[in-house]
């Protein structure tokens, strides 16, 4: 079950949350700078991340779960976050450049179904940075957070996972060092500068960016079985030409911080 808006909203009008905005945003800023003149896509409870984009790129969309719940945003203008099926999102194939997946995974009843939905609606040279709460970080347990509630995962059951999904994770960082207490957010910086160094492996959120696989179709064997038939000869070029029939077509052609 997924949280509610409303609490995400709270989480995020707090000290911990304006905290856990700064630290992550900042690496997704690192990562793709303004975006300037790109579609943006943000799938989950994006919408604290989503600012630095909407100057310079060309369009930014926030796409929330239906188990959820939406918000109006941006609050001056609005008409940016829409409602939608996390399974079957009302987007166009191919449509987006840059796509951010935050809050999304963890609570997802089929996680593997909604990233193959960012694939097909994510750019064939676009890229996609999913962010999840970390496994051996300690906002993960902390249930008034939420990083604290769902499926946290390490880094290499989130690479599998994208990898099953036709990504291929070209890089992957790491964010919120400090712990989730809101007297320790002042120090936020300097956890987030040791914390990288001295024990990389528990901070808050993994992100791994990831990039479109279309390079190769995974199929299934099948085995058919079939009558056997007597051997006949192929008609004449010009008898087939007569029939109407079409010759079969040739073969398609088609890191880390």
């Amino acid at each position: 079950m997924r949280r509610d808006i409303l609490d995400l909203r709270a989480f995020y009008a707090s000290e911990l949350g304006r905290t856990a905005r700064a630290m992550i945003g900042r690496k997704l800023t690192e990562a793709w700078g303004d975006a300037a003149g790109l579609d943006v896509l943000g799938l989950g409870y994006p919408t604290p991340y989503l600012g630095p984009f909407r100057d310079k790129a060309r369009r930014v969309i926030a796409a929330m779960p239906a188990q959820q719940g939406v918000e109006i945003w941006p609050l001056a203008s609005g008409g940016l976050a829409s409602l939608v099926h996390e399974e079957a999102l009302p987007f166009q194939n191919a449509l987006f450049d840059r796509i951010v997946v935050m809050h999304a995974l963890e609570e997802s009843p089929d996680p593997l179904a909604l990233l193959r939905e960012v694939w097909r609606v994510m750019a064939p040279s676009g890229r996609v940075i999913v962010a999840v709460a970390s496994r051996d970080g300690l906002w993960a347990n902390a249930e008034s957070t939420p990083f604290g509630h769902g499926r946290p995962y390490s880094r290499r059951q989130l690479a599998q996972l994208i990898g099953e999904a036709e990504f291929e994770p070209v890089g992957y960082t790491r964010a919120l060092y400090v712990p989730p207490v809101t007297w320790l957010t002042s120090q936020a910086e300097t956890f987030e500068q040791a914390g990288s160094r001295l024990w990389p492996r528990f901070s808050g959120v993994v992100l791994i960016e990831a990039v479109k696989q279309t390079y190769a179709i995974k199929a299934r064997p099948q085995r058919v079985r079939s009558r056997a038939v007597r051997p006949v000869l192929s008609p004449a070029p010009a008898t087939r030409k007569s029939a109407g029939l079409k010759p079969a077509p040739g073969p398609v052609v088609s890191k880390g911080a």
